[in-house]
């Protein structure tokens, strides 16, 4: 299929796979559930209206909020959540347009269009919760006190007293809020569009830069060379660019973090996880310290099955010789990934196939096409939209239950209403990885061959690493990076050198480094869209890891109806309650050992197989 247009598109639509994928058809995406187009009537209403009740909002509430009685102040905040639900709609609308065709200008100037009238609207806003946290703890304990219908807010109005210390002005907030649209999503767009529109040449044939990175698993080891070099000199002849916006953004950061008094670079995003930074150096202590046990020891022994004296990086990925390369058709997928659901939880199933039966996933391959995966929530009133770059390969099989295990997450959670169901990054990874691991547990029981069930688990076994050594890895190179940008802005030599450092440390001996693979971090899109998120991926690998111990041990009863209680609380609880019914906190450094127990216990696995 080419690009996606900038209006409506089909529904249900379907799009056959370019050559690199299996011959089944799969699913685009129809965002009709939002909007018809982005030049639909209901949208252009939709913003006028938002804008006339944020306006009349901060008229009659300005100034005011401190003498309202409880009753009252949890009806303004209903308004201000309704306010905030039809403006969500825009931007997730706009947004998934975009992530559809980047490649397209149109979509490029109606995101940026309704970014900006959205962040104008919102500006009217920004007064009701500031003024909420200058309200003193006895004076909004009292109105807790005397309104029901105000204590249903309390999960909300407890995450927003978090940011209390580091609030600023009105003015101040005010400026920051409107100048962002100009300042720091200007760079992301930038990014992503540079992504977009890039080709890369491998073997003298323009690829995106989803098809050259998928190529890197491929099971011809020049065919993954020619792709790494390919990426290579793509990222090389745009460094400086990705440098400028690296080091652009970092220096946004260290700006707004010393106005806020955030201790370090990664507070604000340990805050937004409602994760004390202690908790997050435990797990990244944990995992640094156990790089030898777990990803040197495991490359060793890949090392040595693919016949090779070291690894070369293109070869992190690459398949085992007795891996099933086939390609898998996506209603073979499909019914891998909703059948394990199915075995765990039949509501969990029903919820999924709801995903599939309705046109809300993206699992094409097309040019313009925002590359890896996602899954957007949208707003509690639509429904989750996810979106593939689906190859055929074992691996997007996984990609596939991950992703969807967000999307019934979202599902769950949405009825909590929009201000109460966004679930912090780190439980956000829970029923996805909870679904990965479901679906895995599924396809390796049912193999019999030991062969094969050997290559299946270690291609696990590298899902783990990828998610819990590389993702730590990913946070220590972002670590350095900001500590350093304080001193001074870095060279893209600079960036290659502490990228360089942080692979080595994690990857170990096995891997020999080309100099070239010092531009690898500039394709890594969490860097510019969400600094300092990706140890959130380690943080619900090992998590899921503890949680499912628990399930195959048996010993909590009802098991299934406290996971979807757990997925149903959305952002109303934090870790420690959520974990509480299953025996668990992570607030125990034994907890992320043992995590990090049943990598190693697979990784043992192997070895003794091997032996």
């Amino acid at each position: 299929m080419g690009a996606v247009t900038r209006t409506a598109l089909p529904a249900p639509a379907f799009a056959p796979l370019d050559a690199a994928g299996p011959d089944a058809a799969l699913p685009v995406w129809d965002l009709s559930d939002l909007y018809a187009g982005t030049d639909d009537p209901r949208l252009a209403a939709d913003l006028d209206r938002a804008e006339s009740e944020a306006r009349a909002f901060e008229t009659r509430l300005a100034g005011r909020l401190a003498g309202l009685a409880g009753d009252a102040l949890a009806q303004a905040i209903a308004e201000y959540e309704a306010i905030w639900e039809r403006l969500g709609r825009v931007t997730s609308y706009a947004g998934l347009v975009f992530s559809g065709d980047a490649q397209d200008p149109a979509n490029g100037r109606f995101y940026q269009t309704m970014q900006e009238r959205v962040t104008a609207i919102s500006s009217h806003l920004i007064f009701f919760t500031l003024e909420i946290n200058r309200l003193e703890d006895h004076a909004l304990e009292a109105k807790l006190g005397a309104s029901a219908a105000l204590a249903r807010w309390r999960p909300w109005l407890r995450d927003l007293r978090v940011f209390r210390p580091h609030q600023l002005s009105d003015e101040a907030e005010k400026l920051l809020h409107e100048k962002e649209v100009a300042g720091r999503s200007a760079w992301v767009r930038l990014f992503d569009e540079t992504i977009a529109n890039m080709k890369v040449q491998v073997a003298g044939e323009g690829l995106t830069v989803s098809a050259a990175l998928n190529l890197l698993s491929d099971r011809d080891r020049g065919r993954r060379a020619a792709a790494a070099e390919g990426i290579s000199a793509a990222f090389g002849e745009r460094v400086r660019l990705f440098s400028l916006i690296t080091n652009v953004l970092a220096k946004d950061k260290e700006i707004e973090d010393n106005w806020r008094h955030y201790p370090r670079p990664g507070s604000y995003r340990n805050r937004s996880n409602m994760v004390e930074d202690e908790v997050v150096d435990a797990l990244v202590s944990a995992v640094t310290a156990n790089y030898g046990r777990l990803s040197h020891r495991y490359y060793a022994m890949k090392a040595k099955w693919l016949g090779l004296p070291k690894l070369q990086h293109w070869d992190r990925n690459a398949p085992l010789p007795d891996e099933d390369d086939r390609k898998i058709p996506w209603p073979e997928a499909v019914e891998r990934v909703l059948s394990s659901y199915a075995a765990f939880s039949p509501e969990l199933a029903a919820i999924g196939r709801r995903f599939f039966d309705k046109p809300w996933i993206d699992a094409a391959l097309r040019p313009g096409k925002a590359s890896g995966a996602f899954a957007h929530p949208t707003v509690p009133s639509a429904h989750p939209y996810l979106l593939l770059n689906y190859h055929g390969k074992a691996r997007d099989v996984m990609t596939l239950a991950h992703e969807l295990g967000h999307g019934v997450h979202q599902v769950l959670a949405g009825a909590q209403g929009y201000l109460l169901s966004s679930t912090p990054l780190t439980l956000a990874e829970t029923a996805s990885v909870f679904g990965e691991m479901l679906t895995f547990r599924a396809v390796l029981d049912a193999e019999t061959d030991p062969r094969r069930r050997r290559a299946m688990l270690a291609g696990k076994v590298e899902d783990m690493l990828n998610t819990v050594v590389r993702q730590i890895a990913f946070y220590r190179f972002e670590t350095l990076l900001h500590d350093e940008r304080r001193r001074g802005e870095l060279s893209h030599e600079r960036i290659g050198e502490l990228w360089m450092q942080v692979q080595t440390e994690s990857l170990g001996p096995a891997f020999e480094f080309s100099p070239d693979y010092a531009v690898y971090w500039a394709y890594i899109p969490h860097f510019v869209h969400s600094p300092f998120y990706v140890y959130a991926y380690a943080f619900g690998d090992c998590l899921v890891n503890a949680l499912y111990g628990v399930y195959r041990d048996g010993g909590v009863k009802d098991f299934e109806g406290k996971y979807l209680a757990m997925l149903r609380a959305g952002g109303t609880k934090r870790h420690k309650e959520l974990l509480a019914p299953f025996g668990l906190n992570a607030a125990d450094p034994a907890f992320w050992t043992r995590g990090l127990d049943v990598i190693a216990g697979f990784i043992d696995e192997l070895e003794a197989g091997d032996g």
